[in-house]
């Protein structure tokens, strides 16, 4: 049977067996609550590659950031020292729900799926800026993020792309 987003989840694998699990489940890094825990959903091998070569296919990163004429916006932020708040403030700008599926690949055999909110509430576990280069999609490929390893992430979107106001209370991020 052939991979597709449609059959997905059947490739999500229990956290204990993926290979990061100690980025959301090791107090010395970060502990994710039980509930947000229960929303990550690490992908096996052949679902983390259907993912990695979706992106590859569609030569998202042919360019750098984003392969020329991909998207009609491309945004840039410089993630500095002591800024985690601006930084979660800035990806939630981007104006998606909440709840809506995003998914992530590191490398052919590591991705996974969360809710955009916990991209945004634990981004610095998902992703160690030395060491990650993330790339992060929609299904439809109408937006990406790219969260480059030199502290850069990067948005490039096809919609007419307004940011979202940020009230002045956060706490919820």
């Amino acid at each position: 049977m052939s991979i597709g987003f449609e059959n997905l989840d059947d490739h999500v694998i229990p956290m204990a067996e993926f290979l990061l699990k100690y980025r959301f489940t090791d107090p010395d890094y970060e502990e994710l609550p039980q509930s947000h825990l229960a929303q990550l959903k690490p992908l096996d091998t052949h679902g983390s590659k259907f993912l990695w070569n979706y992106i590859k296919e569609a030569n998202i990163h042919l360019d750098f950031p984003f392969k020329r004429d991909l998207f009609n916006v491309i945004d840039k932020f410089m993630i500095t020292g002591d800024d985690e708040q601006e930084t979660k403030k800035w990806l939630y700008k981007r104006g998606f729900p909440f709840d809506k599926p995003v998914y992530l690949s590191w490398q052919p055999d590591l991705a996974m799926i969360i809710p955009w909110e916990l991209l945004i509430k634990y981004f610095d576990a998902f992703y160690y800026s030395i060491a990650d280069d993330l790339t992060v999609i929609d299904q439809n490929l109408n937006w990406a993020l790219l969260f480059f390893h030199e502290h850069e992430i990067y948005f490039g979107s096809n919609e007419k792309y307004t940011p979202h106001e940020v009230s002045e209370d956060t706490s919820f991020l």
